[in-house]
């Protein structure tokens, strides 16, 4: 390997992580071994990179928790700042220690409220080497956008556009230009049912990955561990 190869290489990545987790009653099988797992999360991940010979510079992970607006409003939806690993690491942990299922009435939940909040988050803009990663987990499809038994719940987030149409144009496609995610850096694996829209999005949505779940099966150790080396092999 040459020195240039070399210096490349030591560069590392900036790797941001969002994990949008369904928090509400339902969720209480996955939800015990999502929480397992993602307390791990960062060690297992740096482990995989470093298998496949890719190092990382910098490691932030935020937690947004979401059950449904036209239940409960009040805690319908709870988003962490970026935390930088391993420096805020027991901030990290304790934020996903805290997860706890309730709520969320009948399905569908607000899913695609949460990951417009994801989309919107602060990114790494400042270093070369960059990925921007959204993990979503749930068990249940998710309202469309636009209700108005949503749109009207106090806490509401400006940020969640109107339609799948417009949350898709945030997304962007290969060639777009005005898009809200950087389309060389972005990711999206979604950990959840065959159900509208999730479905739609792995079909339609570019980098995306699709992980079908069903309900009150939880989370298998062998999924996580795949969800991780996807995350590692998309680098």
């Amino acid at each position: 390997m040459t020195s240039a190869s070399q210096n490349q290489d030591d560069l590392g990545y900036a790797v941001d992580i969002v994990l949008c987790v369904d928090a509400t009653a339902s969720m209480k099988p996955t939800l015990d071994n999502v929480k397992h797992s993602a307390l791990s999360f960062p060690g297992r991940l740096v482990q995989e990179m470093a298998a496949k010979g890719r190092g990382i510079r910098s490691l932030r992970l935020k937690v947004i928790a979401f059950r449904d607006f036209g239940d409960r409003a009040e805690d319908a939806l709870a988003e962490s700042q970026f935390l930088r690993i391993p420096s805020q690491v027991d901030e990290f942990e304790r934020t996903v220690s805290a997860l706890s299922p309730g709520g969320g009435g009948d399905v569908p939940e607000s899913g695609l409220e949460a990951l417009a909040v994801a989309m919107h988050s602060g990114w790494e803009t400042g270093l070369d080497r960059r990925r921007h990663v959204i993990v979503i987990f749930t068990d249940a499809p998710a309202h469309p956008l636009g209700d108005p038994r949503q749109t009207g719940a106090r806490g509401y987030p400006q940020s969640a556009p109107g339609s799948l149409d417009e949350l898709f144009a945030l997304w962007g496609h290969a060639q777009s230009r005005e898009s809200l995610m950087e389309n060389s850096a972005k990711r999206l694996l979604i950990f959840a049912p065959e159900e509208y829209p999730w479905a739609d999005i792995a079909d339609d949505w570019n980098n995306t990955l699709f992980f079908p779940s069903v309900a009150g099966e939880g989370l298998e150790e062998w999924e996580m561990d795949e969800i991780i080396a996807t995350i590692a092999s998309s680098l």
